[in-house]
């Protein structure tokens, strides 16, 4: 690991903190900020970005949640964007984008057809009666929620928020099935994650083979509190485990994260009063154990964004503020292998069986 761990990328069109980030293929999503409604695409080949649309004008955002439905074919050109949040009954929204890439040739034939008015932009989320749907219930604070995909069809939507609740909304019906307090006191703008073993962070499964469906893993960290928290889809009851938190990452929370494998990387973060860090730190999901690194972020760093590319395996930083409270437009990425030592383990097992190979034919042929 040296210096040059992070690379500096085209700055973002405007200054931006407590950004929302999907990835679709080549794309980064950066789907509003506080008080921002613009969303922009970056390309991560191009090192370009573009405007996709504004959210509503009636829209005061101030840490909401973006979050991808699950769409089983990969292949799709266009995705949906769920958009939730708000802090009262009259600031709650809840809309979707049906997406397709602004970069694409879809994207100018739906435009010179007039069919793009049903593409990138933001609608409310509605009902199979066509009827409008808010997530969230009249007293519930969203600054600073997080929310998973889940359950057996990716029907469930796990939501934790202020100051310690947890709750999952089921997509299919368009209601709430299951409340529930975390045992913790506060959460906000924390760090919530599927527990997977396959790599992907957006959806875990623990098969549960006693039972019709299955029980569903998270992991949340916030301040000094860190859970391991398991749902029952059957029975509709959650379990909550205690994990420990490092010293180092105790009085902080609003830093950037991200499941990589079988390890959480936190990036910053901020005391809520006059410490702001740059440092960087690992979660062992396997081991249970945190582990913090030499090398830290160039200036410290909170309410910045991080997003994996599973294309190159590289993660980008984007936004947040510095020690001064400044607004930041910076953009920056980092390679997975700079963190994860076990990246290098699969690179050479995997050349090491390809050069084998080789040779077996090599020899198989002489």
């Amino acid at each position: 690991m040296s210096n040059q761990t992070f690379e500096t990328l085209k700055e973002l069109p405007t200054s931006l903190f407590q950004s929302q980030c999907v990835l679709h293929k080549h794309e980064l999503l950066i789907c509003g900020g506080c008080q921002q409604r613009a969303c922009y695409s970056y390309h991560t080949i191009k090192n370009e970005y573009k405007l996709i649309c504004e959210y509503p004008s009636d829209v005061d955002l101030f840490g909401h949640c973006v979050v991808k439905l699950i769409d089983n074919n990969k292949d799709s050109n266009e995705i949906i964007l769920l958009s939730f949040g708000g802090w009262s009954k009259h600031t709650l929204h809840t809309l979707v984008m049906k997406y397709v890439s602004v970069w694409s040739n879809i994207s100018n034939k739906l435009n010179k057809s007039n069919e793009l008015n049903n593409y990138n932009q933001w609608i409310p989320f509605t009902d199979n009666h066509n009827h409008p749907i808010v997530i969230g219930r009249d007293n519930d604070n969203y600054i600073g929620v997080r929310a998973l995909i889940g359950g057996s069809n990716s029907h469930l939507l796990f939501i934790t928020y202020q100051p310690n609740n947890i709750c999952v909304f089921d997509l299919n019906t368009f209601q709430f099935i299951k409340h529930d307090k975390l045992p913790t006191n506060f959460i906000q703008f924390h760090c919530f994650v599927s527990n997977s073993e396959n790599g992907q962070a957006q959806e875990m499964m623990k098969t549960n083979k006693q039972k019709k469906k299955q029980n569903y893993q998270m992991l949340l960290f916030c301040f000094d509190a860190g859970l391991s928290i398991e749902y029952d889809e059957d029975n509709k009851t959650f379990q909550f485990y205690q994990l420990h938190v490092c010293d180092n990452m105790e009085r902080f929370y609003a830093y950037a994260h991200v499941c990589v494998n079988d390890i959480i990387l936190f990036f910053s973060g901020w005391n809520g009063a006059d410490a702001v860090s740059k440092s960087v730190h690992e979660y062992s999901i396997r081991e249970k154990k945190w582990k913090t690194f030499q090398y830290s972020l160039p200036n410290p760093l909170f309410d910045c964004t991080a997003i994996l590319n599973e294309e190159d395996n590289r993660i980008h930083i984007i936004g947040g503020k510095d020690d001064k409270g400044i607004t930041l437009s910076t953009h920056m990425r980092t390679r997975v292998r700079e963190w994860d030592p076990s990246l290098f383990v699969m690179i050479y097992l995997f050349l090491f069986i390809l050069i084998y190979f080789n040779e077996i034919q090599i020899n198989c042929i002489a």
